[in-house]
């Protein structure tokens, strides 16, 4: 039975409740006054429920999504404005005793070069990734209790901050890894984890099964329920998503707004991000043995229908998707994306193409991180390596209730702003240097506070003459 409070995964993710609204998504396909109504009510920036935005995707009268798109558009940009939020993935360890069928890091892949990083290996990557000019990363290690224990984890994020090389730092280390215990999510959050990021890969308790047969993440509930446990734990921001392709993209676009209202409701904060990856080719991983992989349109759809449906949440695309596909989608409500990203284990710190086959998936947009930031200034973007709000303590429901307030703008733009200039300053080329210093002159212009826009100015100032680290 349905409950969105309840502590059990299976009543918090109904299956009846998600083919009654599949059901009802199907019947009112083409209830235009319905539809139109629920484009209004979505307009007011509220969100809607997971039956009101399954009926959205289900639409398909062309003028209608003309209008979802655009209000998308709209909603990203009141909620966040034109800032892209940047990172990189870190792989510590691909070591993995798991059978996921989907992922090369499974347990009886004989073809993957295994491999764990040294603390002296991961300063090695980070330095690599601080000259790039990163400041938030994405770790991320295969399950395995002997290789990959918590306590290497921990270890690995104590050395992440601990490295400054030149003018470079690491100040947000977000953390995906595999489901645990309250306790050891406690001690995430006492080493200063930014997020605390897993992906449920599928909703459907009987295909999720099949799809982990041994390992284990193949406890179904276990993996469901980890959100309930990490924010028991005291982490404030959580990321959920699901791996498209895997399973119906109904099913899964339902579960997956079930589980940001049930961490809403029981919790008092939805999701901090949610991350919408697609199923890609990987080692021994071919996606023609994945039959419901989703078009580019479709994936568009869902991009943008949950924008409105969950209009706080910050929205992740990954480099498994080519530059096309994540021009389209920028427009649609995405608000992080990585770059210049590496999925083998090791793969900053030597040169492309020379690491050892480790990867975890095949990466599509291999540009620079240079390159993103010139092509996202070209596109009218504010490329932004903020992570002010993880460390003046706007976490959790501080920061959701100045995000549903509108509020957050008055942060988060001179922070966007310094952090560009700080990587203008120290690592962009001459291309992108003079086309973000135009782009800094025509925003600064948009601060409506004045006394903050002063300071702004004075800190931006500041920072050309070799200061770092101003944050609001």
């Amino acid at each position: 039975m349905y409950n969105i409070k309840s502590k059990q995964a299976e009543e918090f993710i109904d299956h009846q409740e998600i083919q009654a609204t599949l059901e009802y998504a199907r019947m009112n396909r083409n209830n235009r006054p319905l539809i139109e109504s629920l484009i209004e009510k979505a307009a007011l920036c509220q969100g809607l429920s997971h039956r009101e935005a399954t009926l959205l995707l289900e639409c398909d009268e062309p003028d209608l999504m003309e209008r979802v798109f655009h209000l998308a558009k709209e909603i990203k940009q009141k909620f966040y404005g034109n800032r892209i939020v940047m990172f990189a993935p870190l792989y510590l360890s691909n070591y993995c005793v798991n059978g996921c069928v989907y992922c090369p890091y499974h347990a009886k892949n004989r073809t993957i070069a295994r491999k764990k990083l040294t603390q002296e290996e991961i300063r090695k990557e980070v330095i690599a990734l601080q000259d790039m000019g990163h400041k938030r990363l994405a770790l991320e290690a295969g399950e395995d209790p002997r290789h990959n224990p918590i306590e290497y984890v921990l270890e690995s994020i104590q050395t992440i901050y601990s490295i400054h090389h030149k003018n470079g730092a690491i100040r947000r280390v977000n953390v995906n890894i595999a489901a645990t215990t309250v306790e050891n999510y406690r001690r995430l959050r006492d080493a200063g984890i930014g997020t605390y990021i897993l992906f449920q890969e599928t909703y459907h308790k009987e295909n999720y099964e099949a799809l982990h047969p041994s390992g284990p993440k193949s406890n179904y509930a276990y993996h469901t329920e980890a959100m309930d446990r990490a924010m028991e734990g005291g982490i404030d921001d959580v990321g959920i998503g699901v791996l498209f392709g895997l399973n119906t993209y109904r099913y899964d676009f339902v579960g997956l707004l079930m589980h940001a209202e049930h961490l809403e409701a029981t919790f008092g904060v939805g999701p901090h991000t949610v991350s919408v990856p697609r199923i890609c080719p990987a080692d021994d991983i071919s996606t023609q043995d994945f039959p419901n992989a989703i078009s580019d349109e479709m994936f568009c759809k869902i991009v943008a229908v949950t924008r409105i449906a969950v209009p706080y949440t910050g929205m992740i695309i990954s480099t498994r998707e080519s530059e096309a596909v994540r021009r389209k989608v920028l427009e649609l409500g995405i608000s992080q994306i990585s770059g210049g990203s590496r999925t083998s284990v090791g793969g900053y710190s030597v040169p492309e193409g020379k690491a050892e086959n480790s990867a975890q998936f095949d990466v599509s947009d291999r540009r620079t991180l240079d390159e993103v930031v010139n092509w996202l200034l070209d596109l009218g973007h504010i490329p932004s390596f903020c992570t002010a709000c993880y460390r003046e303590g706007r976490t959790g429901d501080r920061f959701m209730s100045l995000v549903k307030r509108g509020q957050i703008a008055n942060c988060c733009q001179p922070n966007a702003l310094m952090t560009l200039k700080e990587y203008l300053q120290d690592y962009a080329s001459t291309d992108t240097r003079e086309k973000g210093i135009r782009l800094i002159r025509e925003e600064i212009e948009h601060i409506p506070n004045p006394k903050i826009k002063e300071i702004a100015i004075r800190n931006l100032q500041e920072i050309e003459n070799g200061k770092r680290d101003f944050r609001f």
